[in-house]
């Protein structure tokens, strides 16, 4: 079992500084903008909190950070549940186990936090722990992806490179100024 409120604790507080300026901005998530990539965490936030009757996000909201902070913090009080590692789920079609899908938000939560950090120009602030079963996770999923193509193809980084840029790395991301542990 991995704790994911230290990830949503990061991803919030780089939400916290988003402006309405920064929404149209690319990110290193190349198919998102930052106002795609705010909608798209939060449809996984309610996804992996299994609120499924909540509604999409709305940008355009004055409250839409405290939205998706609040979301963001259910999913790490659900997952805290021992028991929601057990079992498996289907989400968005895909039949995994249930400690597969809670990795998967932990991976989310880090790698999007960091892509909304370096379009934003922040820096996002994970525990070593967070990173290191991030990277795990990430590291396992370069043989055997549960999902074909569900990153880029991973770019190289040196040797002595920080864990949070050999995860950013794996994604197919390029790591880079803004996005430090």
């Amino acid at each position: 079992m991995i704790d994911l409120k230290p990830a949503g604790r990061a991803l919030s507080a780089v939400v916290a500084r988003i402006g309405p300026e920064d929404l149209g901005r690319p990110t290193p998530c190349e198919k998102y903008s930052v106002g795609e990539l705010l909608a798209h965490v939060d449809e996984g936030a309610r996804a992996f909190a299994r609120d499924s009757s909540a509604e999409a996000l709305d940008l355009d909201a004055p409250t839409w950070r405290t939205t998706l902070t609040s979301r963001v913090e259910r999913v790490g009080v659900a997952w805290a549940d021992p028991a929601a590692w057990e079992g498996s789920s289907e989400l968005a079609g895909l039949e995994l186990s249930n400690d597969e899908w809670g990795r998967i938000a932990l991976t989310e939560f880090v790698v999007h936090g960091w892509d909304l950090a370096q379009a934003t120009g922040q820096r996002i602030q994970l525990p070593e722990e967070t990173v290191r079963s991030c990277y795990e996770h990430v590291e396992a999923l370069l043989t055997a992806p549960p999902v074909p193509g569900m990153w880029g193809p991973p770019v190289a980084v040196p040797e002595d490179a920080s864990l949070l840029d050999r995860v950013i790395g794996i994604t197919g991301r390029s790591p880079g100024v803004g996005g430090g542990e």
